[in-house]
């Protein structure tokens, strides 16, 4: 997996924790841009930028409209909008019809994310509740991107691998400690 520019990552139920695994895996210095949409009550404020960044001690923020997508940095879809990536790499905010009873919804970051960056675009999925992120990893893929499923026998909830699953083959069905080390092993190239 060569000439990767960014990660964009979906997880719902349990995802907190497998992020938390999956990003304490990675140097400090890891400088791949990683994009996540994690399922959210739209009724709130989110608070999972400061967590994360209290945490793991690097950057970590809440997406905004027009904000360009910067190396080393980790970004959140916030609660109440979709998240997409556009063409120049910057993110967008709308609020369309929920997908998979989910706004933000992970098929549409990653089907935009994979208009933007084809084959420089690595999609994890990761575990969760429902069928939402398998059609945007399908995308990703033949987008000429990479995709990861998380091993369905390890994810809190096999819904979402599994759903993924059965409409392609990605990549790399893996644990959490897998994807993690194939992550960290990965070489920022900037075009």
């Amino acid at each position: 997996m060569n000439g990767i520019q960014a990660i964009t990552l979906g997880a719902s139920a349990g995802g907190v924790s497998a992020l938390l695994n999956l990003f304490h895996a990675l140097p400090l210095d890891f400088r791949i841009p990683l994009v996540c949409v994690l399922h959210l009550p739209d009724d709130r404020h989110s608070q999972l930028a400061e967590v994360f960044s209290r945490r793991l001690g690097r950057p970590v923020t809440e997406a905004r409209d027009k904000q360009e997508v910067a190396p080393g940095m980790i970004y959140f879809a916030g609660p109440g909008y979709h998240l997409s990536v556009e063409r120049d790499r910057s993110f967008s905010l709308s609020q369309e019809e929920r997908v998979y009873f989910s706004r933000p919804s992970i098929d549409i970051l990653f089907a935009s994310a994979a208009d933007a960056y084809g084959p420089a675009l690595l999609g994890v999925l990761l575990t969760g509740a429902n069928e939402d992120g398998a059609h945007g990893l399908a995308q990703i893929k033949q987008s000429g991107g990479y995709t990861i499923v998380q091993d369905p026998r390890e994810a809190q909830v096999a819904t979402m691998p599994n759903a993924a699953l059965a409409l392609h083959h990605p990549d790399y069905i893996l644990p959490l400690h897998g994807i993690g080390q194939l992550l960290a092993k990965l070489e920022f190239t900037e075009c």
